[in-house]
């Protein structure tokens, strides 16, 4: 008897990959906005309707979601709800992207062969460095205009970091870290930061420094230090009130006993 596998339609196949995509962003996007509540369950079926998807790659989002850290699954092994973060997780997060994006600093200078690889995250920092010039050693306050494009810059600065290590695993591992709540680089939130910009900006050059230089340790010490800008971001956006201008804030409980601050 012959038996042969069955292949499924590429068009098929396309089009379950792109619903279970758009599951995934629109969900997580709606958690992040704050559209449900910590504590919440989420339900398959109205979601499904909502988005005009169908329930198996809703069910897939969901599940990718939990593993993310958006959502827990509840103790009966079936459902979710949303995840409510302490002060200390984010802290905690902070300090563990700091670890592994100094990891792959390290193993970056080590193995680079060609100063020519650092062309693009240099590329980047100087954009970033144009962007950011009319506020460097000034009492002008930047604006949202400066702070978005400035956020999306640092997170392609630091995904490029991570680029250069050449260790896949060490990316899938930041990656997943980043996806907690104000532990991303783009976590870049008040006007009032100015001075934050003006010292990230130096600490940008001293780890491309160090990396032409191929100095590991250095580049991976400069890199866990550079990580805790995002630590003091979030502390300055609670002592203005500017927490809330953030997605994933709602999501965020500020009452830790560890916490000196009051966001009341």
């Amino acid at each position: 008897m012959i038996t042969g596998i069955v292949k499924r339609p590429r068009q098929t196949t396309d089009n379950a990959e792109s619903q279970r995509g758009r599951a995934l962003v629109n969900i997580r996007e709606m958690v992040l906005r704050g559209e449900f509540k910590p504590g919440e369950r989420i339900f398959e079926v109205p979601l499904a309707e909502r988005l005009g998807i169908s329930r198996t790659p809703i069910r897939l989002a969901l599940e990718r979601l939990a593993q993310e850290g958006l959502l827990q699954t509840l103790e009966s092994g079936v459902g979710f709800t949303v995840r409510e973060f302490t002060l200390r997780d984010i802290w905690d997060a902070i300090e563990a992207r700091g670890v592994l994006e100094g990891a792959a600093a390290r193993l970056a200078a080590e193995r680079l062969t060609d100063l020519r690889s650092l062309d693009p995250i240099r590329q980047i920092n100087d954009e970033m460095d144009r962007l950011t010039e009319p506020y460097s050693a000034s009492s002008i306050a930047a604006t949202s205009d400066v702070i978005v494009p400035y956020a999306e810059l640092n997170f392609a600065f630091h995904s490029a970091l991570v680029e250069l290590a050449r260790s896949p695993m060490l990316q899938w591992a930041v990656e997943r870290i980043q996806l907690i709540p104000f532990a991303t680089p783009r976590a870049v939130i008040l006007p009032q930061a100015t001075e934050l910009l003006t010292i990230a900006k130096e600490q940008h050059r001293a780890i491309l420094e160090a990396l032409a230089d191929r100095e590991g340790t250095r580049a991976e010490m400069l890199v866990r230090e550079h990580a805790r800008m995002a630590r003091r971001n979030l502390e300055l956006a609670l002592q203005h009130k500017g927490i809330g201008e953030m997605p994933g804030s709602q999501l965020i409980r500020g009452d830790h006993p560890d916490w000196p601050l009051t966001t009341q």
